[in-house]
């Protein structure tokens, strides 16, 4: 976990990577109760028969299920001092480059692009991107934005 002091602190690292979060498995029973919240009981996510015979050989987690993986991702990656409430504003991009089989486990890297001072705090464009433990390409890239107020 990162800590800065201030949102001034944050803002002095534009343009880098500047925290990596806590690791997250992704199993079954995960992937499960996504489904049924979500309603989305598509097989490949779902029927462990089924995907088994699938071109991944297993069950695999929804791409909104491990972009939905960032609130918790980055709560353990950092956090800054003096901040009162963070809010998700938005998503600019999101892409999912590869999949997560059941039994994955993920983190993320967090790297700033923007910050921009508003009332009562600041917005920041950080584009995150997740990984799978054993795999060369990342899961998911997104540019998330988030507010920050103090």
């Amino acid at each position: 976990m990162r800590r800065f002091a201030t949102l001034d602190e944050l803002a002095a690292v534009v343009g880098q990577e500047f925290a990596r979060s806590a690791s997250v498995l992704v199993d079954q029973t995960r992937i499960d109760a996504f489904a049924r919240a979500t309603d989305d009981h598509q097989w490949i996510h779902v029927d462990p028969a089924r995907a088994a015979s699938s071109p991944f050989g297993t069950t695999i987690a929804h791409g909104f299920l491990t972009l939905s993986l960032l609130a918790p991702m980055t709560y353990s990656a950092f956090s800054v001092e003096g901040v009162r409430m963070g809010l998700n504003y938005g998503v600019n991009r999101v892409r999912f480059p590869a999949p997560v089989p059941a039994g994955s486990v993920l983190s993320a890297r967090f790297k700033l692009l923007a910050f921009e001072r508003i009332e009562s705090g600041a917005q920041l464009v950080i584009e995150a991107t997740i990984e799978r433990e054993g795999s060369t390409r990342p899961v998911c890239v997104a540019e998330q934005v988030v507010r920050q107020y103090t």
